[in-house]
């Protein structure tokens, strides 16, 4: 908690730390002290990234994209998609990777998820300026926002849970076991999450194949002078 904070999270989980750990309230509100510390200070998290600032990927993602689209787009003039979906297919790969696991493949998954994960945000953000401008950027970025808790909602509670759980409920059956109210529905075992994460990895290709329609459609325009509108608005301005 003095490292990480979750300053958001504390309080949907605070009765069952109390409940389970046997906590009285002064415990509880001690643990919630050092949250509140660790999201406002993040001494830990501050000191790891100082000491091994090559590894916190999702970072270097926004820095390699952003780097390596200017220069594609600025020495041979290639849309800025073409990147989006050479960062999807990385991610196809991360996500088959915890699909179908082998020895160390979640320690390689979760560097190459981290990587495209944090390249996306700021191809996305630079797409959207350049196709649509600035002056309705703000209300086109927060509707690119919205991408985030939809696909959370769709792709981890509607379809990553309930595959969870039917797997769960299976090797219950094979035990010859049926669920109880009062435990948990537990999985053990690389099947738990594999459905679930080749579903992922088909709806990232999806997306990778829709990105790269539209480097096909935006060749032309990336092609041409594409701060043109911007500089012709400062000027008005």
């Amino acid at each position: 908690m003095a490292g990480a904070g979750a300053t958001y999270l504390f309080g949907t989980y605070s009765k069952q730390i109390k409940a389970t750990l046997g906590y009285d309230q002064t415990t509880l509100e001690l643990l919630g002290f050092f949250k509140d510390l660790g999201g406002n200070v993040g001494l830990l998290s501050g000191l790891i990234a100082e000491v091994t600032p090559t590894c916190i990927w999702n970072f270097f993602g926004r820095v390699f994209a952003g780097f390596v689209s200017e220069t594609l787009l600025v020495k041979y003039k290639l849309p800025r998609p073409l990147v989006m979906t050479g960062v999807l297919l990385l991610a196809c790969i991360g996500y088959l990777m915890i699909a179908f696991p082998f020895t160390g493949s979640v320690y390689i998954a979760s560097i190459i998820i981290g990587f495209s994960s944090g390249a996306q945000f700021p191809l996305l953000y630079a797409i959207v300026s350049e196709l649509f401008g600035l002056k309705h950027y703000s209300t086109l970025f927060n509707c690119g926002q919205l991408s985030s808790p939809l696909g959370s909602y769709i792709l981890n509670v509607r379809i990553t849970g309930m595959l969870y759980d039917r797997e769960a409920l299976k090797d219950l059956a094979k035990q010859g076991l049926e669920r109880s109210p009062v435990k948990e529905l537990t999985c053990i075992g690389s099947h738990c999450f594999r459905l679930p994460f080749i579903v992922l990895a088909g709806a990232t290709f999806f997306g990778a194949l829709v990105s790269l329609i539209l480097v096909a459609r935006t060749r032309k325009f990336y092609k041409g002078d594409i701060y043109k509108k911007f500089r012709e608005d400062a000027e008005t301005l």
